[in-house]
């Protein structure tokens, strides 16, 4: 069964790849659903891959921030939360990008950093991986297909809000984080 902080997670990792595959849709004459897989597969594998690659790292470092992981996992979501809503309250340049593979991997990666730090949180809350990097890849897959093909419509009426929401879900799963360790 899948929790609902794991979907929301997911949720709020897939908004950076929908609102890079928005631009991207909004960025070709006519998207194709070939077009919108392959951005989808890059941007899912990396959501997928990423998450795993920051638990092992983390499941390393555990034991010696055992008293501390609620606290990491706390910094390092609210970091990632507060990045997203800054970036939606601050002028950035616009993600767009071409649709070659070596864009779409540069793309890929930079988008799912945010899910490297979800996984090393994981790792210091002992919560297994596999599951929720299965959910988050196939969560972002989707909102990446969705996103290029509906990329002309979506962009003129979300813009960067998807991020605002992402950020905003990742906040307060941090402070649910600590509430579930009575912090407060």
């Amino acid at each position: 069964m899948i929790s609902l902080n794991t979907f929301l997670v997911a949720l709020a990792l897939a908004m950076d790849a929908f609102t890079v595959s928005i631009s991207g849709g909004a960025s070709l004459n006519k998207p194709t659903m070939r077009k919108s897989l392959l951005t989808a597969s890059y941007f899912g594998f990396f959501q997928f891959f990423m998450p795993i690659l920051g638990w092992y790292g983390g499941t390393f470092f555990s034991g010696i921030i055992n008293a501390y992981d609620h606290w990491v996992a706390f910094v390092l979501l609210v970091l990632v939360g507060g990045k997203m809503v800054f970036e939606f309250f601050t002028e950035v340049e616009e993600k767009s990008f071409s649709l070659n593979h070596k864009m779409l991997l540069l793309l890929a990666i930079a988008t799912s950093i945010d899910a490297l730090g979800v996984g090393l949180s994981y790792a210091f809350l002992h919560v297994q991986i596999i599951i929720p990097s299965i959910v988050i890849g196939v969560v972002t897959f989707i909102f990446s297909v969705v996103g290029v093909c509906l990329g002309k419509t979506l962009k003129r009426i979300l813009k960067n809000k998807a991020e605002l929401i992402g950020g905003i879900i990742l906040i307060g799963i941090g402070l649910n984080i600590l509430k579930t360790h009575d912090v407060f």
